[in-house]
């Protein structure tokens, strides 16, 4: 008998660390789906707040985990402010005033531009393959959800994140976020996967959070360009004055 307690203890912690293993594999197909190597996009997002709507268009250009350039294009009166971010530091530089601002890690959960995004999401600076433990809690045919929560020493700004996940495609289809203290914080919802050569992304995202019912954030993909040849010309300081033009 106690043998076979050994045995079934063993088979257990086996399943478990496969379990483990197995989230974690999905979730580094998903961040590829969203990275690859290097990635160009062009997105339209649209700002609904108290019955007041505004659309505002930008460029990205992300390389790895590590590196990545963002340039409004639209609203006119935007059109110029850079965001940089490189090793996890970042900086904003706005034309009207001519400066270069460095935006600290405790601003990282400010909203972008008046959006129900963040200063974090923006440049995609938390990685959740490197910043998070996952665990699947939940699993309906190619459907999986996982649960993600930091590691010890990450530098994340989330306390908690529920990612339902499409394994036909390994694209996100919902993400919840908790802040610190457990308390639901706004829900990602994804729609419209397209296949760019040998990536699935969703091309459509909708942003809400938990505590303005009216508001939300529609963001569309309208072109998107995977490894391609990005200069390294983005990733500098001196990019932020010098594709604001």
């Amino acid at each position: 008998m106690r043998h076979l307690t050994k045995i079934l203890i063993a088979l257990c912690l086996s399943s478990l660390l496969n379990a483990q293993q197995s989230a974690h594999d999905i979730m580094e197909k998903v961040d590829t789906n969203l990275r690859g190597k290097n990635v160009y996009m062009q997105m339209s997002m649209s700002i609904t707040s108290f019955g007041h709507k505004r659309t505002m268009k930008m460029q990205t250009w992300s390389q790895g985990k590590k590196k990545s350039f963002v340039k409004t294009i639209y609203p006119p009166k935007d059109a110029g402010i850079t965001f940089l971010s490189l090793d996890n530091q970042m900086w904003q530089y706005v034309p009207k005033i001519e400066r270069i601002i460095k935006i600290p890690p405790s601003m990282m959960l400010q909203n972008w531009m008046g959006s129900d995004i963040t200063n974090d999401d923006i440049v995609k600076q938390s990685s959740i393959v490197d910043d998070y433990n996952a665990k699947i809690i939940k699993q309906n045919g190619k459907m999986v959800t996982i649960e993600l929560i930091p590691k010890e020493d990450a530098a994340v700004v989330w306390g908690k994140i529920i990612s339902l996940i499409d394994t036909s495609n390994y694209t996100d289809t919902k993400d919840i976020f908790y802040d610190e203290e457990g308390k639901e914080v706004r829900t990602f919802i994804y729609d419209k996967v397209k296949k760019v050569g040998k990536y699935y992304t969703p091309t459509y995202w909708k942003i809400s959070p938990t505590d303005k019912k009216d508001s939300f954030t529609e963001i569309t993909i309208e072109d998107i360009r995977y490894d391609t040849d990005i200069s390294e010309q983005y990733f500098k300081k001196s990019a932020l004055k010098r594709f604001s033009r």
